[in-house]
């Protein structure tokens, strides 16, 4: 008997007619000698397909089987001739009367069980796989026979089950246990057992290995036998062999499983590699090695305490994990927003000319002036300021002015003047050159533009460097070629710019970090044939390390950017350090006998001057050697980073040879090269490569050891070098950075990730405070980022197909690394508490939790995307500028901001987000769209950037948006049919409103898959047909377009429309009961009618109001005569299509002076309806009251409504606009209700949007979606939640006054007027990033049903008070409920009810009443037959009839 794997499994039973082949096995003589031909052999199922097998060439084969103690099983084979019966027949002695065989038969070409049609009575066919048939009990034996009539069988497989005892039968003392899942080459598949029998099997050896029992005993004890061997093997062999020690098995399997990366194994496969683990030792047993020879080998290092340690702890094959620390999120908070200040300017010496000038120019653009030169042009002089270089390119910022005083007095000007560039190369790149300049073929031409700065005229040639520190990118332009000699002169200067950049604020840092950035990608000369000692540059690395570290204690405001530019740069190190990198070179040589070739060369560059080059030199000699010397991989090394042969030729002492070395310098070399290259990341004397943290403080290994302290290895290595551990760190720090490091590489990265985060949150507090050797952890927390971004990379293939909390879970991770990267990290926090909160409800199966985690994913995106625009605003003027300057290469300007943000956690977690989308939406059944207003339409698709952009543009034919970017507050463009966009604004938001009153299609895409297609398809005609939820869309040709039978009511311009000039009726402010058309708008009107109507929970804020034709007066009034003048002048502007002049009128109206009388009458109307009086208060507080004012009376010229009337043919000089003044709601809610459902149409159904704090977030183009919700009419207290929040910033305020605009423009037939102009508080809101995870409405069921309910309880009353769907505005305090504004919903509301009648808008009343009646009739009979349609149209047309006499 042969057992080869580690525990047995079910043994076969095979009996097949042949005869023994010459070369096979020998008969086993232990079988009763009166069947000489037949053998019995057991094996192992997984080291052998056969278990048993008999072979006859008499009449019948017997075989004897123990069951048990007590009982044997016989068989007896009667071969069938030709064509007849084999017979099969069984008979169990002394056994209970509830056996069953389990079997199956055999073919060749069938690799799975056949199930014979021939079969004993009472046999059953179990799950498909089997077959089970009953033992009949005979006295004390149980038999039974078999009869195959199928030639193809060659033979069956059973097993024995005793159903009384739910047990397998034991045969040749083996349990029979169906537990393997491998292929059946190895063992039997569950195609032949339940799944029940397969799970008790494996659960019963698990928890015998998980009690400590060894896999040699578990075979002993399964066996009931010592250790086997072959029968057939001479006993002097079997008597010979080495047994392997266990201990050494299970170390082996260790070794094994480590290098495979860590893997997660199942149960079967960790048995599988403990087989595998004794196997490789006894092979080498075998192979004469003794067994203490195989224990120096393999037990090395601490592998026997891991080992021990996952004994102790019965978890085999499992990565240990840490206890991660329960600690609130929100101490990681950092608040530190990036602000830009200003450049000071210089005082000039001396009062000349030019000095007045110089200084006038430096008031104007809030500037400094670094230098300046003077040319001679005639009797003129040229200032140049300053002066830009680029290779040996000249480029100078130019002005053009007359020399002498009497020509300044003059006021004579300069005539035209044209300036050519000075190249003596090429011409300056493109995107630098000033407007109006012509490239011409090695220079430029540039006319100046004239203009008078202090009556001086003067021309200037452009203003390049806008939204830098342009002084001090031009100070590092004219230093970068003292910069290029070598490495110590570029830190050395940084170090000398660092005082500026800080002067110069965040701009300043950021010049630094550009600079810094454009060296470690190599846009920049590292040395320039300069011979300079390691140490020197090691110690100008240290100063200038030591500068940014010192900003970094005292400017928190900064870190984000320090720690980026630290991350370039390095560590840095003093004294001796930097110079053992050369000498190290010279031992290594002499102890491994290479003199001489390549390794000459390199030391010879190394003396000379040591770059970024050598430490990946040093890894491509380290992967040569490990490759047995195949040099193909020294290249391949070397290649990955930049280096070519032609690199290598270029330094200044050059490296012409290959290494070749021999294989018995093996050893030696990958020990002292190992070190070399610890070394050489120790010291950090060297930058940042683009692609590897190598030679510098982001290495991982070097930064712990620093922290840790140093300790030296190998032979002569480091000697001298003392580096000790920093004080003060957290007890249990080291052990964690030890578990960081023993699980750096692990193929399952789930575990390191925890000790990364772990080991950066117990940094946080230290880099908060002013600990010693700051500098160090900074390096050390740069390291462990670094770190955790790659893990989380080579994670990506493990999350193909898992389950979707796994993937939440990393984005938890990842969002809690990039927060810990972060100095305004509120938002990124704020996402991280919701997505472990979606993580708790996925995991509680709570049916809400994709739409959840869908509104957290929404939000994450915008934190993400305001984080990259942050960092595009910020670093990309500089980078463009300081590119032009020194000449980079163009495309590595153009994606600069790109790579940095390639580069960090926030492109890791992108990538996560995508992954976990479609599942998210899949399980919330949100669909790949959503349609905010749904009209089948068809046109040429055109892709813009930005709606915005277009807004005020006119297409000549039907056109189909697909926009990136759509705020919310834009217009829609005329000839725009369709606006297909990412972006998700609110449904109720102006943009939306402006797209379902022009039945414009309008819906957000959130497939990039769909969205990329259909950018791809821009210039093309196609056909889009919405539903509430979904969209198709297909190509069609342009005679289909122009047939007209599409777009038949898309996109369709409302009518023109027309104003009554308002006037003003003698009072400058009045009460709520003197509001009428004459003196105030819609807006006023509503709320002063509802004042009373609606429900008592319901509030309405008293009001007061300045009526129409009050600004016009008061521009009128004498104190405002010149303010009146330039408005004029500016409207002529304006006349003339100049739309800069919207923005000029708007801050010239903020320039009006109250009149006294207006003052008087609004004190005491606003007293008289017990509000409070701002100037009660100060002077200041009504200044702030009059401000608030003139910015509504300014909007009236935004450009969102100057272009809204201007498409509907509304004279703007006819537009009037009234003030409605309130006393603020300091709202825990806002709300806005639709009491028809606006993208379905449903009048049954109410639909409403919830933001938390004040309603401008929701009415505003602020980024992010509200909650929304429905609720049925005729259940008003079911309110089904369809989004929950995702908007990042609420906006909050203290008792105060707010300023409505109220025009005569926002309630006109068929034209949304409503929400173009603005609303003002008197006092400036706070923004406040929003807690979702604390929020009642959000956490709360009861509360959330309570306050919806609620709402939508307070939109039906206004509704039944008005007759008509409603566009309701409110908000919730302390649960009580205040409506704030309504008026008529647009969109399906007044304009289809004229429809619905057949009339017009100017219809009278007596038309609309004729209208009614006579559908009335036409339809009498069909509406006698109360069909469910014509029940429909009935109430249509009573509702119609209803609203339109009312109005």
């Amino acid at each position: 008997m042969a057992l080869r794997s580690a525990i047995p499994t079910p043994s076969h039973l095979e009996l097949r007619k042949e005869r023994y082949p010459s070369g096979s096995r020998k008969p086993n003589p232990s079988i009763h000698p009166s069947h000489t031909a037949l053998t019995i052999e057991l094996f192992d199922i997984r080291a052998d397909e056969r278990i048993l097998r008999g072979s006859c060439c008499g009449r019948a084969l017997v075989g004897r089987f123990t069951l048990d103690a007590n009982s044997e099983l016989k068989v007896t084979l009667n071969p069938a001739p030709q064509g007849s019966v084999a017979e099969i027949n069984l008979e169990a002695t002394n056994t209970s009367g509830s056996l069953i065989l389990h079997w199956g038969a055999l073919r060749p070409d069938r690799g799975e069980w056949l199930l014979p049609s021939r079969k004993p009575d009472g046999t059953t066919v179990y799950k498909n796989r089997a077959l089970r048939t009953p033992f009949i009990k005979s006295g004390d034996n149980s038999t039974l026979k078999i009869e195959i009539d199928d030639p193809a069988v060659q033979a069956i497989e059973f097993l024995i089950f005793d159903e009384a005892r739910n047990n397998w039968s034991v045969l040749f003392g083996l349990p029979i246990l169906p537990c393997f899942l491998e292929c059946r080459r190895y063992q039997i598949t569950t195609l032949y057992f339940g799944q029940e029998e397969y799970e008790a099997a494996r659960t019963e050896l698990i928890e015998e290995l998980n009690k400590g029992v060894s896999l040699e005993k578990l075979r002993a004890k399964l066996t009931k036998t010592p250790e086997a061997t072959d029968s057939n093997a001479p006993a002097s062999e079997s008597t010979v062999t080495t047994k392997v020690p266990e201990e050494l098995v299970q170390v082996q399997a260790y070794i094994r499983w480590e290098k495979a990366g860590k893997p997660n194994y199942a149960p079967e496969k960790q048995l599988v590699e403990f087989e595998e683990a004794r196997k490789e030792l006894q092979s080498e047993l075998d192979k004469g090695t003794s067994v203490e020879q195989l224990r120096n080998k393999i037990l090395k290092g601490n592998i026997e305490t891991k080992v021990s340690k996952q004994l102790k702890d019965k978890k085999y094959f499992s990565v240990e994990r840490i206890q991660r620390k329960k600690r609130d999120i929100v101490q990681l908070l950092k608040k530190h927003k990036p602000t830009v200040m200003e450049a000071q300017a210089e005082t000039p010496k001396q009062p000349t000319v030019l000095d007045l000038f110089t200084k006038s120019l430096q008031e104007q653009d809030n500037c400094e002036v670094l230098s300046r030169k003077l040319f001679k042009f005639g009797d003129k002089e040229i200032l140049e300021k300053p002066k830009f270089t680029w290779q040996q390119t000249i480029w100078s910022h130019l002005y053009f002015t007359g020399r002498c005083q009497k020509r300044m007095e003059s006021g004579r000007q300069c005539g035209p003047v044209l300036m050519g560039c000075f190249v003596t190369v090429k011409a300056p790149p493109s995107s630098i050159l000033p407007s109006g300049s012509s490239l011409l073929d090695k220079a430029c031409e540039t006319s100046f533009s004239e203009y008078e700065l202090n009556g001086l005229h003067c021309q200037d040639t452009g203003d390049a460097g806008k939204g830098t520190a342009k002084a001090l990118l031009e100070r590092i332009a004219d230093l970068e070629e003292d910069a290029q000699r070598s490495l110590m002169h570029r830190f050395n200067i940084a170090a000398d710019l660092v005082d500026q950049a800080r002067d110069n604020g965040l701009l300043g840092i950021i010049g630094i970090f550009v600079w810094i950035r454009f060296m470690a990608t190599r846009q920049l000369i590292w040395n320039k044939n300069y011979n300079v000692k390691p140490r020197e540059i090691s110690k100008a690395q240290d100063r200038f390390t030591d500068d940014l570290e010192n900003m970094y204690r005292t400017y928190p405001q900064y870190q984000e950017i320090l720690r980026m530019i630290m991350s370039a740069v390095g560590r840095g190190g003093e004294g001796d350090v930097g110079q053992r990198i050369r000498d190290e070179i010279l031992v290594i040589q002499r102890n491994n006998d290479c003199k001489g070739g390549m390794m000459e060369e390199w030391h010879q560059k190394l003396h000379n001057n040591t770059s970024p080059d050598d430490v990946v030199i040093c890894q491509a000699l380290l992967d040569y050697i490990k490759s047995d010397f195949d040099i193909g991989v020294y290249w391949d090394t070397l290649k990955k980073d930049g280096i070519t042969k032609e690199r290598l030729l270029s330094y200044d002492r050059p490296i012409h040879s290959e290494p070749n070395f021999r294989s018995e310098q093996k050893d030696g070399l990958l020990r002292d090269l190992g070190n070399y290259m610890r070394s050489l990341k120790m010291e950090g004397t060297l930058i940042q490569s683009l692609r590897m943290a190598v030679h510098s403080g982001a290495d991982l290994e070097s930064a712990i050891a620093t922290c840790m302290g140093y300790k030296s290895e190998g032979e002569g290595f480091m000697v001298g070098v003392q580096i000790n551990p920093v004080k003060g760190l957290p007890s249990g720090f080291p052990k964690l950075l030890e578990f960081v490091l023993d699980h750096v590489e692990d193929k399952s990265a789930e575990p390191l990730l925890e000790g990364l985060l772990e080991a950066r949150a117990e940094l946080h507090p230290l880099l908060l405070g002013s600990p010693e050797r700051m500098k160090d952890l900074i390096f050390l927390d740069i390291a462990l980022d670094s770190t955790f971004r790659t893990a989380v990379e080579r994670s990506y293939e493990e999350l193909n197909n898992v389950e979707p909390e796994k993937i939440m879970y990393f984005i938890s991770l990842v969002l809690e690394n990039l927060a810990l990267s972060t100095d305004d990290n509120e938002d990124i926090l704020y996402c991280l508490k919701g997505w472990n909160q979606a993580l708790e409800m996925a995991k509680q199966k709570n049916n809400q939790w994709a739409l959840y985690a869908k509104a957290f994913l929404d939000r994450t995106r915008l934190a993400l995307a305001s984080k990259g625009e942050q960092y595009y605003n910020l670093m990309q003027p500089s980078a463009e500028y300081l590119g032009s300057l020194l000449n980079i290469d163009q495309w590595a300007v153009n994606i600069f901001t790109e790579e940095i943000i390639r580069g960090g956690s926030a492109a890791t977690l992108s990538a996560l987000l995508n992954r976990i989308d479609p599942v998210l939406r899949n399980v919330a059944q949100l669909g790949s769209w959503q349609v905010i207003s749904p009209v089948e339409v068809s046109g040429y698709i055109v892709v813009v950037d930005e709606l915005l952009a277009v807004q005020n543009k006119s297409y000549d034919k039907p056109t189909i948006l697909v926009a990136k970017s759509v705020k919310g507050e834009e217009e829609i463009p005329d000839g725009v049919v369709g606006v297909i966009t990412p972006d998700m604004p609110d449904v109720l938001s102006h943009v939306s409103v402006r797209a379902r009153n022009c039945k414009v299609l309008f819906a957000t895409c959130f497939d990039p898959n769909t969205l990329s297609e259909l950018q791809g398809h821009d210039g093309k005609v196609f056909s889009f047909k919405p539903t509430s939820a979904d969209i198709t869309y297909r190509e069609i040709p342009e005679s289909e377009l122009q047939s007209g039978s599409l777009n038949a009511e898309a996109g369709q311009a409302v009518p023109s429309v027309s104003l009554v000039k308002k006037k003003f009726l003698g009072k400058y402010a009045i009460s709520a009961e003197e509001f009428s058309e004459e003196m105030v708008g819609a807006k006023s009107r509503n709320v002063a009618y509802l004042k009373g109507k609606v429900p008592s929970w319901v509030g309405v804020p008293t009001s007061v109001a300045i009526p129409f034709g009050t600004f016009e007066k008061v521009l009128s009034d004498e104190i405002n005569k010149e303010v009146a003048q330039t408005i004029q002048m500016l409207k002529g502007k304006l006349a003339q299509d100049d739309f800069s002049a919207l923005g000029e009128i708007r801050k010239t109206v903020l320039n009006l002076t109250a009149p006294t009388q207006l003052i008087k009458e609004l004190k005491e109307k606003m007293l008289g309806s017990g509000m409070p009086w701002p100037g009660d208060e100060g002077d200041q507080r009504w200044e702030q009251a009059w401000m608030a004012i003139k910015k509504v009376w300014a909007s009236k010229w935004n450009e969102r409504a100057y272009f809204s009337t201007r498409k509907v043919k509304l004279d703007h000089d006819y537009l009037s606009m009234a003030v409605l003044v309130q006393e603020i709601v300091n709202a825990d809610y806002a709300f806005v209700i639709h009491t028809t459902n606006p993208s379905s149409g449903d009048s049954s159904e109410i639909y409403a949007e919830v933001v938390k704090g004040l309603g401008e977030t929701l009415v505003g183009a602020y980024p992010g979606r509200a909650m929304s919700f429905v609720c049925k009419k005729n259940d008003l207290d079911s309110p089904k939640v369809l989004g929950f929040p995702s908007k990042p910033i609420g906006l909050f305020i203290k008792r105060s006054i707010i300023f409505r605009s109220d025009s005569n423009g926002e309630d006109l037939e068929g034209y949304a007027g409503a929400g173009l102009y603005d609303s003002v508080p008197m006092d400036e809101e706070d923004e406040v990033i929003l807690d979702y995870t604390t929020d009642p409405l959000i956490t709360d069921q009861g509360f959330q049903k309570s306050i919806l309910s609620s709402i939508a309880r307070a939109g039906h009353a206004i509704e039944e008070l008005y007759g008509s769907p409603q566009d309701v505005e409110g908000a919730v305090k302390e649960g009580k409920l205040f409506v704030v504004q309504t008026r008529p919903q647009m969109g399906k509301a007044r304009e289809d009810y004229y429809q619905v009648l057949g009339v017009t808008v100017n219809s009278t009343p007596q038309e609309i009443k004729e209208a009614y009646r006579k559908l009335q009739k036409r339809h009498h009979i069909l509406i006698l037959l109360a069909t469910r349609v014509m029940h429909d149209y009935t109430l249509l047309l009573n509702e119609a009839y209803k609203v339109l006499m009312r109005n």
